[in-house]
């Protein structure tokens, strides 16, 4: 738009007037009654002010499109108030651009994959459910680091921590409980792990999400010491205990029935471990509560969004005022003309 000509009719088209801000907008309702007011003065001179009141015959009063000639100076008025009143209205057209940023918030997912996170309470597995909530949950943030550490009988980091969001769902599309060959689960060892991960970070914010069936049968570190450490460094920790007690389906028989085996979970240490961590415990039986803790964590822990807005303001009143000063100065020189006063006699 700025770079039309000042004196191109595209100034006029309904789409380059449609692309204003109008900051005087009263100005364009009054545009509505400058036709209204010039008719009205038009019918008063006709009907009211005659100046000689002759009668004369029809062949003495030929009609002819040239006589429409007269009314060209008041035309000229009617266009030059519309382009004043347009220029009034001020016409205007902003460019604003805000720039987004955020301070992020390091968040280190621990994953148990230990044998029992195959126990089918979950569709098809607990594993699998993890998973599939995990991605969601990356999914949402913005601009936060987030790693992965994986344990079973023995703890190691998958991901560090990174804002390629893409790198870590790849990795979690490879999660698998063969990926550490000693079993049973080392919740103690996996808490030092995210700790080593996350105790040089300089974010104001440091999270720990750890989900795990919620026994802790291996690794040489206490669950509670491990987690006393993690608070040292700042780290704030939600415990996730997955899966119910007593009998759940695990694997099928011979024919291919689910073979049900007996299910226990230490929720002491996780409430304790949470408690230590000053974050919150929460214990889920299906995919549907899984998924509506991450989500809670996900609101839980969201980093404060700032923005900085910048606004550029042309205006283009000018332009409408130049082509009214136009028309002022061709109404001014019919005015001063033989010829307006040939017409009107």
């Amino acid at each position: 738009m700025d770079e039309l000509n000042t004196w191109s009719l595209d100034w006029f088209a309904p789409s380059t007037l449609a692309g204003f801000t109008w900051t005087q907008p009263m100005f364009l309702y009054l545009m509505a009654l400058v036709p209204l007011l010039f008719a009205a003065r038009w019918a008063w001179r006709y009907f009211f002010n005659q100046k000689l009141p002759v009668a004369f015959t029809r062949q003495h009063t030929p009609t002819s499109p040239l006589t429409l000639v007269r009314l060209l100076p008041e035309f000229l008025l009617v266009i030059m108030a519309l382009l004043i009143l347009l220029g009034l209205a001020r016409p205007q057209r902003s460019n604003e651009k805000v720039e987004q940023w955020t301070e992020g918030i390091d968040i280190m997912l621990a994953i148990d994959i230990s044998q029992s996170m195959l126990i089918e309470d979950f569709t098809p597995n607990r594993l699998e459910a993890a998973k599939d909530v995990a991605r969601d949950f990356i999914k949402g943030r913005l601009q936060d680091r987030i790693g992965i550490v994986v344990f079973s009988g023995d703890a190691f980091s998958l991901a560090p921590l990174t804002t390629d969001y893409a790198l870590l769902n790849s990795y979690l599309d490879e999660l698998s409980f063969d990926m550490i060959e000693s079993r049973g689960t080392a919740i103690g060892s996996a808490m030092a792990v995210v700790t080593n991960r996350m105790r040089e970070s300089e974010s104001k914010s440091k999270v720990c999400i750890l989900l795990s069936d919620g026994d802790n049968t291996a690794g040489n570190i206490d669950p509670i010491t491990a987690a006393e450490l993690a608070a040292a460094y700042n780290i704030k920790i939600y415990t996730i205990v997955v899966g119910r007690e007593g009998l759940v389906p695990y694997g099928k028989d011979f024919f291919g029935r689910p073979n049900m085996v007996e299910n226990t979970v230490d929720e002491t240490t996780m409430r304790r471990i949470a408690d230590i961590g000053s974050g919150e415990f929460f214990r889920v039986t299906d995919q549907k509560a899984l998924l509506q803790v991450f989500q809670k964590i996900d609101q839980l822990e969201k980093a404060e969004i700032k923005e900085t807005r910048f606004k550029d303001t042309s205006d283009f009143y000018f332009i409408y005022v130049r082509w009214a000063l136009v028309v002022f100065l061709l109404w001014l020189m019919l005015k001063s003309t033989f010829v307006t006063n040939v017409l009107q006699d």
